[in-house]
């Protein structure tokens, strides 16, 4: 394995580009995806197994102000919640705090903290009313307020004064299914406020995620925008309002039309990210490894259009990053336009805890390496360490878009570098989905095969 660089913010690391430049942490995918009950949860076991003592949690965490939470997750309540989540359940109160310090440990001077969202576990409306007395789709939405609320004043904690671009997740929601309109009207104005901490014009920020779940901001002092859209609702698995989809596509294209005649770079923070899902497919393959159906992250027809309109300004996104998957992986988009995606720090996928920091050039404002950063939690005491340096591990150098797509046809062969990726991809834990020589086609055909029908024609193909 790679040696690891101890400072991430290291002038070693820095001193291999030929400019100056900018950290910038990235809070991992974050799929924070607190669950703020007592595992285990489905899939470990059944609601059942865990009734009596979530009914005792959540009669205190109901009526108590979100101040008093810490006190409650720390209180004999809480004892059998006291550490980190094991592999197959969302993110508990221990693991976040263990993530978060980890994360402040490493987040030295970078101006900001990047989201690419699930701030919320799975289905926490679904599970309140298995365990509180009130049953209504109020209360429960007012619980998930709250969750959300909490874990915005944890990440803030940390974060400081520096603000926190995001984008929304499925699980950022009243559904699971989107973040829907409801929730996004309810909790536009504390994301403004706790996330992004002031950044941005205020009326402009809570009027268009309350009114789409996307936004952009344009930092005071650096010539760049940060552009969040609101990619799940282009899922198959959404519910979103078919008029916040119409409206979002002309918003895409003005902001980055905005972009290219002002000469800003952008960032695109994404969760849901385009392409194959590549878990969902690659257990499908039969023994050969052939595969007649393809699960999809988009609809074919938004995809087009997202990639109609990136295609159409060359140069001006310096970074994309989305979430989503949970796993380690990347994803050639299109010509120039490169996806990095972060593992979680929820392991219910199986994955380990992870996240990364990532190292930018100063004058391009394009990420030129990372650092993944993960949690062993077959370990324990658990503890979030160093991984891998992206540099090192591939012995790749410079702008990090190229880097990547210069390794994308070196994963085809079976190498140290295929290793080191499929290794990676669960950071670490690879015991609840391995990648095999049977699948790994649909893996490899996921990074760089966009469209439904050319990943087909490719994993087939293999």
């Amino acid at each position: 394995m790679s040696r690891f660089l101890t400072n991430p913010w290291s002038n070693a690391l820095r001193a291999r580009n030929s400019k100056t430049t900018r950290c910038w942490g990235h809070l991992s995918h974050v799929n924070t995806h607190l669950q703020p009950f007592i595992a285990p949860l489905p899939p470990l076991a059944p609601i059942g197994t865990t009734l009596a003592a979530n009914t005792a949690l959540v009669a205190q965490l109901d009526p108590a102000d979100v101040s008093q939470w810490q006190a409650i997750f720390q209180g004999p309540a809480n004892t059998a919640n006291s550490t980190p989540t094991a592999p197959g359940a969302d993110t508990n109160y221990a693991l976040l705090v263990l993530a978060l310090a980890s994360i402040k440990q490493n987040l030295g001077m970078s101006p900001a903290v990047l989201f690419t969202g699930d701030f919320l576990g799975h289905e926490i409306d679904l599970l309140y009313s298995k365990y509180s007395v009130n049953k209504c789709a109020v209360e429960a939405a007012a619980f998930v307020d709250k969750t959300l609320t909490f874990v915005l004043q944890q990440i803030r904690a940390v974060a400081g004064a520096i603000p926190v671009y995001f984008a929304l997740g499925n699980c950022d929601s009243y559904t699971g299914s989107g973040p829907d309109s409801t929730f996004l009207a309810n909790n536009a104005q504390q994301l403004y406020e706790l996330a992004l901490n002031g950044a941005g014009n205020e009326q402009d920020v809570v009027g268009s995620v309350a009114n789409g779940g996307y936004y952009s901001v344009e930092p005071s002092g650096m010539n760049h925008m940060i552009i969040g859209p609101n990619t799940f609702a282009l899922s198959p698995l959404a519910t979103a309002d078919p008029t916040m989809i119409a409206a979002q596509f002309p918003w895409f294209d003005a902001k980055l039309a905005e972009a290219s005649t002002t000469g800003k770079k952008v960032w695109l923070l994404m969760h849901a990210p385009p392409g194959a899902d590549e878990a969902t497919t690659g257990g499908e393959g039969n023994d050969t490894g052939q595969i007649t159906t393809a699960t999809m992250m988009w609809f074919d027809t938004y995809q087009t259009t997202f990639m109609g309109i990136i295609d159409k300004y060359p140069g001006v996104i310096a970074m994309s990053l989305a979430g989503h998957t949970h796993m380690d992986e990347f994803r050639l988009m299109s010509s120039g336009n490169t996806l990095a995606i972060t593992a979680g720090i929820s392991p219910v996928f199986g994955n380990n805890p992870a996240y990364k920091i990532f190292t930018l050039d100063s004058l391009s404002l394009a990420p030129t390496d990372y650092s993944a950063v993960c949690c062993n939690l077959l370990v324990t005491p658990s503890q979030f360490s160093n991984y891998y340096t992206f540099s090192q591990a591939y012995d790749l150098e410079g702008p990090l878009a190229n880097s990547l797509a210069e390794l994308f046809p070196t994963l085809n062969a079976s190498n140290g570098e295929q290793k080191q990726y499929q290794g990676a991809f669960h950071s670490g834990n690879n015991t609840a989905n391995p990648i095999t020589s049977t699948n790994w086609p649909v893996y490899w055909c996921g990074i760089g095969f966009m469209d439904q029908q050319e990943f087909l024609t490719a994993v087939n193909g293999f």
